[in-house]
């Protein structure tokens, strides 16, 4: 099984890219590859721009990204009660070239902040629009009060909180 994992962050230092790695690793047999959104530059998408230079190379690449995946793990960054500017933009240019972005693939979607609530604004909006674009969503779990609750060398420290996140995984149909 081939997981493709981002963070829907444009931040070098991503918590949620980081979480999302996190959780593809609980996936011990899987190849996995985390994306960084910074990777994938784009201009801020308009109507304009898409006339006067057409759509990005950038954009393809990610999408290819997406073909390779047998499950896509996401995990949404929240400003603002909403989705980060960066995958925001990603978002956009990859919908004008194909509205079913997620390509029918089986979804891990996650948020985490430092919150409490644990981007569970952004995470509903995901959950919602998602599936419009092709996501066959699986599974959805919430971390909140990141840095009380997960640290790079253990992962979640909080044993409620991981045991919820691995009930969640060993029950995603795509390991049926």
């Amino acid at each position: 099984m081939k997981i493709i994992a981002f963070g829907g962050s444009n931040s070098s230092n991503s918590i949620n890219r980081k979480f999302a790695a996190y959780a593809a690793s609980l996936f011990p047999e899987a190849e996995t590859e985390v994306l960084d959104l910074n990777d994938f530059p784009m201009p801020l998408y308009s109507i304009d721009i898409e006339k006067e230079q057409g759509q990005p190379e950038s954009s393809r690449r990610f999408l290819a990204k997406i073909s390779e995946a047998d499950l896509l793990i996401i995990s949404l960054a929240e400003n603002n009660s909403s989705f980060n500017v960066g995958f925001k933009n990603i978002f956009d240019w990859n919908s004008r070239i194909d509205p079913k972005q997620f390509q029918n693939k089986p979804m891990l979607l996650l948020a985490t902040s430092p919150g409490k609530r644990g981007a569970s604004s952004v995470l509903e909006s995901g959950r919602t629009i998602f599936p419009f674009h092709g996501a066959q969503i699986q599974g959805v779990f919430s971390l909140p009060s990141y840095n009380e609750n997960f640290n790079e060398q253990n992962g979640i420290i909080n044993i409620e909180l991981k045991e919820n996140l691995l009930k969640i995984i060993h029950s995603l149909p795509i390991l049926s």
